[in-house]
């Protein structure tokens, strides 16, 4: 196992966002995490990458606390792509995706052109070199998360964290981002861990699914668990409908077709 979580818990002032919380994550693999709203989802991610403190327990990386790591070592096993862009002011995105270089660099050093080549490379797998000097603030919705997954490329990290990456996008742009994860994965064999509200999509792409409900892991396992009804009824407090995918026969959800 590249990382697992010990009795996680995150609390800010008197509310509880993560409460004992436990898994496992096998490297190479991808994860999904669901749950409703507020169930702690992006608190999780944000504590394994501790943009988050935890107020008790900790996760162990590759064999060794995770508290133990300095910062700049930890981004060099785990990046971060939120769900929304931070202040840009005004870079481009060649600008942009070079800074994920900065585990490997020291305050004492130049950019190398090895550096360079890597923020290449990492524009023309995500189809983002035409707009390499672009400013970040002009790109469409689907332009900005390929940025930001290419900013977490160059930081070779061996797990990618990702906060709902398809969020606001439309379903062509949705493709795309699924494709271009699977195709980073393939090669680079990097782990990820992405929050999504798409139960079909964790279903249909993921290894794993990790079911969250008021702060506490409720479920932890495949596709093929996940999409039983007393499953996601303990996830979500609602009943689904069922029906076959016309495509790999395997299991999804469908809407109602009546309001609730």
């Amino acid at each position: 196992m590249i990382l697992s979580a010990k009795q996680c818990s995150c609390q800010v002032e008197d509310k509880i966002l993560l409460d004992q919380v436990d898994f496992e994550v096998e490297a190479g693999l991808r994860y999904a995490v669901i749950g409703p709203n507020g169930a702690g989802k992006s608190t999780l991610l944000k504590a394994l990458c501790r943009l988050m403190t935890l107020s008790a327990g900790d996760c162990i990386l590759s064999g060794k606390k995770m508290s133990a790591f300095s910062q700049r070592d930890l981004a060099t096993w785990i990046s971060y792509v939120s769900q929304t862009v931070f202040n840009t002011n005004g870079f481009t995105v060649h600008e942009f995706v070079l800074m994920g270089r900065y585990p490997h660099l020291s305050p004492f050093t130049s950019l190398r052109k090895t550096d360079r080549d890597k923020v290449d490379a990492a524009l023309e797998m995500t189809g983002m070199q035409t707009f390499a000097q672009r400013r970040l603030d002009t790109l469409s919705g689907g332009e900005r998360q390929k940025v930001m997954i290419a900013a977490a490329m160059v930081q070779e990290a061996r797990i990618m964290l990702l906060d709902e990456p398809t969020a606001f996008l439309d379903p062509l742009q949705q493709d795309q981002v699924y494709a271009l994860l699977e195709t980073i994965r393939a090669r680079t064999r990097v782990t990820l861990i992405e929050v999504t509200h798409d139960v079909n999509r964790a279903a249909l792409s993921h290894d794993i699914i990790l079911g969250l409900r008021q702060g506490r892991v409720v479920f932890c396992g495949t596709p093929e668990e996940l999409m039983q009804p007393e499953v996601l009824y303990a996830i979500y407090g609602k009943h689904f409908t069922f029906a076959r995918h016309p495509e790999n026969n395997c299991q999804v959800v469908m809407p109602t077709g009546k309001s609730i």
